[in-house]
């Protein structure tokens, strides 16, 4: 069978998809087309309530989408959906779709099952947990090392999960997308997004990737396999090696790790993994040793050491205290014999290229050393991470074309056994692409952008990929001005293009004269929000939404209207 798909260049339907097959289509996964079908009938009835009459016939597609923005986006966007509710429009939704901290509200609500029949209570609910305690450092460390040992790839996104994640969203959730979905749901259709690494380090190729209940592939290239067996070992489009399915505190990870420049995010990381081997009490408690041998003691002081050097280096000061440290240790652990450490030259600290090659290898001699003696947790953990973070080596997965022949997909995307995937943020921080693939025929789509800076830098991006790959979307243009005090509704329309409904979180209708004081208050890279934090930034994400339902009820009412004068055959 696999050599007539292969000879025909695609996958069975996916009515037909088996667990271990890859579906090569430019279609929606049956599942999800059986959803809209049955949802239609749910807008329909809300669009009634709204004063908009019409057939079921006549219903449009409406997609709302979620910016990134850490705990901001996560906030903001609850706040959002719960006025979207209040004043009746979240009915008229078909799908809601995320980047980064979008997704993490996203995972915490689709928890409850219907929880928009009952967004107050689930909402009341999430506010709790926010505001309560944070996750145990047990537990997180508990996670980390079952991430560890569960599945063949480690990578930085998994101490992400485990270690950072949980600090914002107070939880460690288990549960899988699958296990999170009801086929009867009344729920609008999740889309968790990201980027495939490699595609945005080529700037060619479909970088655009998402995950559904169903399937996870790439958006524009129309190439899914079933969402549990995303991350399992494939070649020539059979699974030969199953791996777990990935859980939801994973999958926030996946989507949600760019909180800042790669420096801070760096420094940020060494001081966890610091943090972490600090608490040697604990951990020797987690080993079984009450009375350690003294060997064990030497060990976590060298990684110790090593951290505080890395940090040194990335602050730009001198380390060479902790390299002798780490010297004198080394050699102590070997009975007094030198053991021989990376050192080329005096380490330049002018030079951030030659400072970072320097320490990459002078730590790797270390964990080296280190592994000879030690090779079991939490040391053998310490030695894959130094890897990952000297190669950057974020959400890496076995990949499901492997070794695929099939036309239809761009050889560059046929070449590897494994793929990186990482936050859409750091290419484009809203998920158009996941709404714009072609079969979901999107009629509106309502852009909450949650962003840090430029409040219109996602849509204008939006607009220029869009010309680039000759996809339907508006033109954008900005008033002057607007960028710095942008206002709370903007609209962009044409003909045969989706309208674009784009709403930015601080503007000078909810903020006044203080858009630039509830940035800061709000920054992306900070500790987790206080309860007050909370309900201020839910009120006003809210007043977007309340002061514009007329606005938006208009707009769906004209693309009813519209739809019907220009292309009265299109499929609903």
């Amino acid at each position: 069978m696999l050599q007539d798909l292969q000879d025909n260049t695609r996958i069975m339907s996916s009515s037909k998809l088996q667990e271990s097959e890859v579906r090569i289509e430019h279609s929606l996964n049956k599942n999800e087309e059986m959803f809209r079908v049955r949802r239609r009938n749910t807008v329909q009835q809300g669009l009634q309530k709204l004063g908009i009459r019409c057939s079921v016939d006549e219903v449009r597609n409406i997609a709302l989408v979620g910016s990134g923005g850490g705990e901001r986006a996560m906030v903001g966007l609850l706040g959002s959906l719960v006025q979207l509710d209040k004043v009746g429009l979240l009915d008229s939704i078909l799908y809601l779709s995320g980047v980064s901290g979008s997704t993490w509200c996203m995972a915490s609500l689709y928890q409850e099952p219907d929880w928009s029949t009952k967004l107050e209570a689930v909402k009341d609910k999430i506010i709790q947990r926010l505001s309560g305690p944070a996750v145990s450092w047990g537990d997180s460390y508990a996670k980390l090392k079952k991430y560890y040992y569960e599945k063949d790839i480690f990578s930085l996104t998994d101490f992400w999960a485990a270690m950072v994640v949980t600090t914002f969203v107070k939880e460690i959730n288990e549960h899988t997308l699958a296990e999170q979905w009801n086929q009867q749901s009344k729920d609008p259709f999740p889309i968790y997004t990201m980027i495939d690494k490699q595609f945005k380090q080529k700037k060619e190729g479909d970088p655009w990737f998402e995950i559904t209940p169903h399937e996870a592939g790439f958006s524009l290239t129309g190439a899914f396999v079933g969402v549990s067996n995303f991350g399992s070992q494939f070649d020539k489009g059979s699974m030969i090696k199953k791996q777990p399915e990935i859980d939801m505190l994973y999958l926030q990870a996946l989507c949600g790790s760019a909180l800042a420049d790669g420096e801070e995010i760096l420094k940020f990381i060494w001081q966890k993994i610091k943090d972490l081997f600090e608490k040697k009490k604990d951990i020797l408690e987690e080993m079984g040793k009450e009375d350690p041998d003294p060997s064990i003691d030497k060990c976590f002081q060298v990684i110790l050491d090593l951290v505080d050097m890395n940090l040194c280096v990335l602050d730009g000061k001198d380390p060479s205290a902790y390299d002798k440290s780490i010297r004198t240790t080394l050699t102590d652990l070997a009975g007094g014999i030198t053991q021989l450490i990376f050192q080329e030259g005096k380490l330049d600290l002018t030079d951030k290229e030659a400072s970072k090659l320097y320490m990459e290898r002078y730590s790797t001699d270390v964990c080296n050393n280190l592994s000879v003696r030690f090779s079991v947790w939490p040391f053998d953990f310490f030695y894959s991470f130094c890897r990952c973070i000297f190669q950057w080596i974020w959400g890496r997965k076995y990949y499901f074309l492997n070794n695929m022949t099939a036309k239809a997909v761009p050889v560059p995307l046929l070449e590897s056994e494994m793929r990186d995937y990482i936050d859409a943020g750091l290419l484009l921080n809203s998920p158009y692409f996941s709404v714009l693939r072609k079969e979901r025929n999107i009629n509106l789509i309502i852009s909450l952008d949650f962003s840090d800076g430029d409040p219109f830098t996602t849509v204008k991006d939006t607009a220029k990929m869009c010309r680039e790959r000759n996809i339907p979307f508006p033109e954008v243009i900005i008033p002057n001005g607007h960028s710095e005090k942008p206002k709370d509704f903007y609209v962009f329309k044409g003909q045969n293009v989706p309208t674009v409904i784009h709403i930015p979180l601080f503007n000078v209708v909810n903020c006044g004269d203080d858009i630039e004081a509830w940035r800061n208050k709000y920054s992306t890279f900070q500790g987790a929000y206080s309860a007050e934090m909370i309900t201020d930034l839910m009120e006003v994400a809210g007043k977007n939404i309340t002061n514009n339902k007329a606005k938006v009820v208009e707009e769906i009412r004209a693309i009813i209207g519209l739809l019907e004068l220009h292309d009265p055959g299109s499929s609903k």
